[in-house]
């Protein structure tokens, strides 16, 4: 959308802007889950985990000791950001696999335990993230394999749960899990 709202003031933000946002495993005082709506404006939702031993005394060395700002080294332009999602963007996308897609977001809608599925903006966080995924693998069109390999981190955090389904224990990765195994891919895809 290019542009962000507080209040009533909107404003445009540079191109590539990027937001990342931690988001507590459990609601504490204080904190509170974000609308679906806002969640579905995440492209994707990835846990990290605890960090090791040596890595969490590094984190409290650097806390204690404070972070040299100049030892920070570029690893990227914001023009090198920009060629990737050019380059993201021309990868090839049959419409078998978009139809995998938009079947796989379908499913979700249709599922008992949740409230709220996948929506067409997750569909095209779906196709978006696939064709990075095969960017950066060197190809130039996507397979069902890509579409599967980010699924998870697509899809997880934009199903809602109904009341019952949490006090069952489900998990919406295992609805994903479900949604894959139940929906079958192309088995022909044109490689561009």
């Amino acid at each position: 959308e290019r542009q962000v709202t507080t209040g009533n003031e909107t404003r445009p933000v540079p191109s590539p802007f990027v937001v990342i946002a931690t988001q507590n495993p459990i609601e504490q005082e204080g904190t509170y889950r974000l609308p679906e709506a806002q969640l579905d404006r995440f492209l994707m939702r990835t846990s990290l985990g605890y960090p090791d031993h040596d890595a969490e005394v590094d984190v409290l060395r650097s806390i204690a000791d404070g972070v040299d700002p100049s030892g920070i080294q570029e690893v990227m332009s914001t023009d090198d950001v920009a060629k990737l999602v050019e380059v993201a963007g021309r990868v090839h996308l049959e419409d078998p696999i978009r139809s995998y897609i938009v079947r796989l977001a379908a499913e979700t809608r249709t599922m008992p335990e949740l409230r709220l599925g996948v929506s067409t903006r997750g569909c095209i966080a779906l196709m978006k993230s696939s064709r990075a995924l095969a960017a950066s693998q060197g190809r130039i069109y996507v397979v069902p394999d890509d579409v599967k390999s980010v699924a998870h981190a697509v899809m997880e955090h934009r199903l809602l749960l109904t009341p019952e389904a949490e006090l069952r224990g489900v998990r919406t990765d295992d609805l994903v899990e479900q949604v894959l195994e139940r929906v079958d891919a192309p088995t022909t895809v044109r490689t561009a």
